[in-house]
């Protein structure tokens, strides 16, 4: 159930901007004063990272190892991936396969084994759960905010219908803050209930893949998407602020960003979104994946200049395709995977696989070309696999003779980091923890290499 934030093939005519001459126009600009008279030029970087529903299952990663591996300690935000949006344009709870999953987020009761302050979950508890997990962790690490992300790859199937009008904006906005900043989670087997998650979310990220764009199967997309993003956005500024004047707290607002320029002049006004936002996470991998033919890099710094794809997508090129669409450096978060992408059946070609053809997606353990971190470091230390980096370009990758994966390592991140200090960025997000080592040796990495200098 891993998101595909698919990029598509389309010439990304815009790609071959320098990101060198985009800098100046926002470097020295000031610190920016945001809504409420909230200071979006933070005083430290943001590191966001997304804990997914469902890796409490097969993956076996629990809020608790959110603690343990270090990694809570080290994050700013946590985004919970995702609520999702029902045909009526409202958020909602339920258990049902493909929609829902109410007994991951606060109906399954956790053991003093499993929990994060070592209580086991009483029947009597309304809340229990991820989200219970998440209170206690909050507790554990007291600047950790933690934000409901609405929507994803497979789960923005309604956002254009929600967002279509004032009213249906307005609608779609309430429900969600009523069941997740409010915390009037629904009554379900005994959990839940008025107030029962209050004061467990700080904020709300908006994942909608892509507003005036063709995404996921069924996905809704229409031209005025591009317009009802901003009034959206607005709509949950001005429902988030109201409320937060009740409870004396500023919530936060972030989105999810594409790195296709087409994806971006179709779906967001650049120069007036981050008015609402307090930041925007901007995509950084799955520039190239197994549902093309050729092997190539999922998450590069730089595109390479003998890449076969003319116009290629890269971390430098997002961020200055924002930059150039007036998007405010300070407030773009770069986002970074903690997983790979392979394909197998791959010759050599005199570039240990990179840029040749294949036969298909390389095996995996959850799916077919498609692999969390953890388990190609196992790879790269098993002495099949050989290292291959393009240290110029900020990218790495694993060849045994036919399988080749595209990944980022420690030394990767660590040169992504620099990227961001250097780019004056607002500072990373990963997509997802759960695809870390058990110590939190990415997030480490990052951690580190963002404080480096700092």
């Amino acid at each position: 159930m891993r998101r595909r934030r698919v990029l598509g093939r389309m010439a990304a005519t815009a790609a071959t901007l320098s990101l060198v001459a985009v800098l100046p126009a926002v470097t020295g600009a000031g610190t920016a004063q945001a809504h409420d008279g909230h200071d979006s030029h933070s005083s430290s970087y943001k590191s966001v990272g997304y804990f997914t529903q469902w890796g409490i299952y097969g993956r076996n990663y629990q809020v608790k190892n959110v603690q343990t591996s270090g990694t809570a300690a080290k994050l700013t935000h946590l985004n919970y991936a995702f609520a999702n949006i029902g045909a009526d344009g409202k958020c909602f709870e339920a258990n049902a396969p493909g929609q829902g999953d109410a007994w991951a987020d606060y109906q399954h009761p956790v053991d003093a084994a499993g929990s994060v302050d070592g209580t086991a979950d009483t029947a009597e508890q309304p809340l229990a759960g991820n989200f219970n997990q998440l209170r206690e962790l909050k507790a554990a690490n007291p600047k950790l905010k933690v934000l409901i992300s609405i929507g994803g790859w497979g789960w923005s199937t309604n956002f254009s219908d929600a967002a279509l009008t004032p009213a249906s904006r307005q609608a779609l906005v309430a429900s969600c803050l009523d069941i997740f900043i409010k915390g009037n989670l629904p009554l379900l087997d005994g959990k839940g209930g008025p107030g029962s998650a209050a004061g467990l979310f700080d904020g709300v990220d908006i994942d909608w893949e892509w507003p005036g764009s063709a995404a996921n199967t069924g996905t809704v997309y229409r031209p005025q998407d591009k317009q009802d993003f901003t009034a959206l956005a607005a709509e949950f500024r001005k429902q988030l602020d109201a409320y937060g004047r009740t409870t004396h707290k500023h919530y936060d607002l972030s989105a999810f960003l594409p790195a296709a320029p087409a994806k971006m002049d179709a779906g967001f006004e650049a120069r007036k979104i981050f008015k609402y936002l307090d930041f925007g996470t901007v995509q950084g991998y799955d520039f190239h994946g197994p549902y093309e033919s050729t092997t190539n890099q999922q998450s590069a710094l730089r595109a390479p200049r003998d890449t076969p794809v003319a116009n290629d997508f890269s971390d430098t090129q997002a961020i200055g395709d924002w930059l150039k669409r007036g998007a405010p450096a300070r407030q773009l978060v770069l986002g970074l995977p903690f997983y790979g992408q392979g394909w197998t059946g791959v010759p050599d070609g005199g570039k240990a696989g990179l840029f040749q053809t294949s036969t298909g997606p390389a095996p995996a353990t959850w799916g077919p070309g498609n692999e969390d971190y953890h388990a190609l470091k196992a790879l790269a230390q098993s002495g099949t696999y050989t290292v291959h980096r393009d240290t110029r370009n900020g990218f790495a990758w694993l060849y045994d003779g036919t399988n080749f994966w595209t990944y980022d390592d420690p030394q990767v991140l660590t040169a992504k980091t620099a990227f961001i200090r250097n780019a004056h960025l607002g500072g990373a997000m990963m997509w997802s923890l759960d695809g870390d080592t058990s110590n939190g040796e990415l997030i480490s990495a990052v951690h580190n290499g963002l404080a480096s200098h700092h």
